[in-house]
């Protein structure tokens, strides 16, 4: 039950945005930015894996899920390669860069002080620029607030992958500014 009124007919941050549109309009803006829009050298699909990654860490499951879709269908319906990277990063078959960019993620979300000039280095070593890590470290940072927004209020979190799935595909084909379409859940 969520810790102020919200409507149940959209699930996680997406019934906050309805609730306070004001403050969904930039954070719209900053999630399309960082996932969605085109990037100079990352996919779509791994910047998603990257705030998949960071949910799963913050133990965020509407935010893990409607994202790990997201990653999914970005990444050519390879929900396999989603559950292998949230099982174990290092044995997952993604690139080493992507292995070293997940590793300054998960410094960030156990406390942005915890990324050492070792573990930026240690990305360059891998084939990372500097945008990509400014740009992990952005989106595991912010995906620290919007885990914290989402699970802080309680929000409505249906336990249905057919769900997370549509929502997860929309998000995917048209981005974070398009209004959501109400899914109904699957009896």
């Amino acid at each position: 039950m969520p810790h102020i009124n919200l409507s149940n007919d959209f699930p996680g941050i997406r019934s906050l945005f309805i609730y306070r549109p004001e403050t969904a309009a930039p954070l719209n803006a900053l999630v399309q930015t960082m996932l969605h829009n085109p990037h100079p050298t990352l996919s779509a699909g791994e910047r998603e894996l990257i705030a998949t990654y960071v949910s799963r860490l913050n133990t965020c499951f509407y935010c893990c899920n409607i994202h790990g879709a997201i990653a999914k269908h970005q990444l050519g319906d390879n929900g396999e390669l989603v559950q292998q990277v949230l099982a174990d990063p290092e044995t997952a078959p993604i690139s080493q860069k992507m292995k070293a960019l997940l590793k300054i993620a998960a410094k960030v979300q156990s406390g942005g002080k915890n990324v050492l000039s070792a573990d930026v280095e240690f990305a360059r070593n891998e084939g990372a620029s500097d945008i990509e890590i400014h740009d992990t470290v952005l989106i595991a940072a912010a995906f620290c607030m919007y885990n914290r927004y989402v699970d802080g209020l309680a929000t409505w979190q249906p336990d249905d992958d057919t769900m997370h799935d549509k929502m997860g595909e929309q998000r995917a084909r048209e981005g974070y500014l398009t209004p959501p379409v109400k899914v109904e859940l699957i009896e």
